[in-house]
């Protein structure tokens, strides 16, 4: 649990602090002068008396008792140091900038967990080290600038790598967000991400804590405290948006499915985000963009409305907002005639509202007011505007001001005159307003906003699922890849509909299925992998001659133990797949199926056990969604019917942990229903 020292403490000693403002003990001291730290503040420097004004102590056995020890002195000296602040002055709360711990090799991480372990057994928090420091209410901690306009109603900020919080923070200024705390946690030797997470979490207070928590992460040791924290906050009334880096892998792991092909660390991560209800983000720009997003109130639907004087940006954010599944509504000719009543002639009012160049602030007013009161269809409005000389900007920022705050639903600023209108612009953030430079990052922000489910309950979906059948099929399973048949009575088990077939060793039984069933028929070869591989798959078959010339062929491959015999089935090819992750637990991944799934790698994964909304929200995620959802007259598949196979899946592997990885490929789906064709499950006890 992170000490409230750390947090507000009454005295601060920073060790290594200097007069040299080019080095981090030096900037540090300086930062927390600027920022009007109100506690007793001592440095330790055997050179000087005065560091900067502030009493300075030779020897660190002479200072007073200090809440918090701030330390800025080589790796090599550190572990006396705090030896002596935490067993001799009961220092509770330790930020160790200095690097050459872990991160330099064997013996930094040997030094690493020696001073961890101390700090530890005094009950001490230690943040770092290799680290830039802590930004709080009370004091400035840090040895970067610029040090970020801190509020009560900004961010808390919490990032593995100091440089990127520095970056992060150097592209929310600009948008004029604000922060309420930073902390920036390095190597992680005792507190880490999780940890803020958790101690943000437990002293959540409404109306008090900050309701937004921005996170950059290299690495989640612990996904379960990181879900469980992440996902209590978000129920509590706040939202999380977060990057996690490093997901691309070196080389390519040999996989025997297309799960475990596709599946990988970042796809139980972005599993991870989508069950907690948190934003994942995959740049500064995209997360600074986020978090302006939620400060404002949230979007109550999907349904956006353009107000600008700029025709271009208008479009661009238009593709944005819909390639996100975002919808820009026709108005109907009546509200058009009204909004265009407001304007001047040449504005259109389709929506876009274009109110052209010559656009006034009494008309933006008119216009605004009209699609707030009037248009109960729209859930949201953005309004582009910028200097092009014909407006006071002032007046034009100061009544976007007032309809941010009067306006029943929310409204996104789009004010990309940031050079022409700096002072006008400044003069707008300073009323606590945000604004959207760019609209295209905000059309893809608002976009991920809305398609981030909120965290998922924990019950497990069990209709019509037969838990003991599962049970007993997979306590008598062999391990490995699970034959045909056993593998029917699985997916039975958990009411997931399955194509009839028949495995098929001999000529004869061939023809007396194919006569019971009827033509067109799909045969496969069992006991190759990767069927199309070996040409083990064919599809069509309408005649016996065909069918048992195919049997003959496909039983001299080499490691084809038989064939399975099935009815033809007609419309989209699906995929659904699972893959045990450690630490994680199944990760499931759905998509395109047959070779789309290799050829395009189109999925998005989740997290098991999956609700209804987490299913949708994979699906809807696709870059196939529009497929799925049907197209230029083309119908689309039941996208109830696969969400529920999704979350039917998800429940079967939780009372069947032994499966590590799972390919449904292809499932045939269509408008009315849909059904696995083909499946492999391996095992491991």
């Amino acid at each position: 649990m992170i000490n409230e020292k750390i947090i507000d403490p009454s005295s601060i000693v920073v060790v290594g602090g200097s007069d040299d403002l080019f080095k981090p003990g030096g900037k540090i001291l300086k930062n927390i002068l600027d920022g009007n730290y109100a506690g007793d503040l001592f440095v330790v420097n055997p050179r000087r008396e005065i560091v900067q004004g502030v009493r300075s102590y030779m020897d660190i056995r002479d200072i007073p008792e200090p809440d918090l020890a701030i330390i800025a002195i080589s790796a090599k000296y550190c572990y006396e140091t705090v030896d002596i602040l935490a067993r001799e002055k009961n220092t509770k709360a330790f930020i160790i900038i200095s690097a050459g711990f872990s991160e330099a090799g064997e013996e930094g991480r040997k030094l690493e967990e020696r001073i961890a372990g101390l700090i530890s057994s005094t009950g001490g928090t230690l943040i770092g080290p290799n680290c830039i420091g802590v930004v709080t209410s009370a004091y400035h901690g840090v040895f970067t600038t610029p040090v970020p306009k801190l509020s009560v109603n900004g961010c808390d900020f919490v990032s593995a790598s100091g440089s990127t919080a520095l970056f992060i923070i150097e592209s929310a200024i600009p948008k004029g967000l604000c922060f309420s705390s930073v902390f920036s946690v390095g190597n992680c030797a005792q507190t880490g991400v999780e940890e803020i997470l958790e101690y943000w979490d437990l002293t959540y207070e409404p109306g008090k804590s900050s309701p937004v928590k921005l996170i950059y992460v290299e690495n989640i040791p612990n996904p379960d405290k990181f879900l469980h924290h992440a996902s209590s906050l978000i129920h509590k009334g706040c939202r999380i948006a977060a990057i996690k880096a490093g997901t691309t892998e070196a080389g390519s792991r040999a996989a025997f499915s297309h799960t475990g092909a596709l599946a990988s660390s970042d796809s139980a991560v972005q599993a991870l985000f989508r069950k907690a209800g948190i934003v994942r983000c995959f740049g500064r720009e995209e997360l600074t963009t986020v978090a302006s997003v939620f400060m404002h109130n949230p979007l109550k639907g999907r349904n956006i409305a353009i107000i600008t004087h700029a025709g271009g940006p208008a479009v661009m954010l238009t593709d944005a907002l819909v390639a996100g599944g975002m919808n820009i509504p026709e108005l109907n000719e009546t509200e058009q005639n009204e909004l265009l009543s407001m304007m001047n002639p040449g504005a259109s009012a389709v929506n876009p509202v274009d109110m052209i160049a010559t656009a006034t602030n009494e008309q933006l007013d008119k216009v605004i007011e009209y699609v707030d009161k009037k248009l109960p269809q729209i859930d949201g409005m953005s309004v582009i505007f910028g200097n092009n000389g014909l407006n006071d900007m002032t007046e034009i920022y100061d009544l976007l001001d007032q309809k941010i705050r009067d306006c029943d639903k929310p409204l996104f600023p789009i004010l990309p005159s940031i050079s022409s209108s700096y002072k006008e612009l400044s003069y707008f953030l300073d009323k606590g307003r945000v604004n959207f430079p760019d609209e295209v990052v905000l059309g893809k922000a608002l976009a991920n906003v809305a398609n981030t489910p909120f965290p998922a309950g924990e019950e497990i979906f069990l209709e019509s699922i037969d838990v003991p059948r599962i049970r007993k099929i997979i306590d008598k399973a062999t391990p490995g890849y699970l034959e045909p048949t056993t593998i029917q009575e699985l997916l039975k088990a958990a009411n997931i509909p399955v194509v009839k077939e028949a495995v098929i060793r001999e000529k004869n039984e061939l023809t007396a299925f194919a006569e019971k069933i009827g033509f067109p028929l799909a045969l496969k070869v069992v006991g190759p992998v990767h069927k199309s591989d070996v040409g083990g798959v064919t599809l069509n078959i309408k005649s016996r001659k065909h069918l048992e010339a195919e049997f003959s062929r496909m039983m001299q491959i080499n490691d084809v133990r038989a064939v399975s015999v099935q009815r033809m089935h007609y419309g989209t090819e699906l995929f659904i797949g699972a893959k045990y992750e450690p630490g994680f637990g199944h990760i499931i991944l759905c998509g395109l199926g047959g070779i789309f799934v290799e050829v395009l790698g189109d999925t998005s994964s989740g997290l098991a056990p999956l609700t209804f909304n987490e299913a949708y929200s994979m699906i809807r995620s696709l870059k196939a969604y529009r497929i799925i959802k049907g197209t230029r007259g083309k119908p689309g598949i039941n996208q109830d019917r696969f969400a529920e196979i999704i979350v039917r899946l998800s429940s079967l592997l939780r009372f069947a942990t032994e499966i590590k990885e799972m390919d449904l490929n292809p499932l045939i789906g269509n408008s009315e229903d849909i059904t696995v064709v083909d499946a492999r499950i391996r095992i491991e006890k």
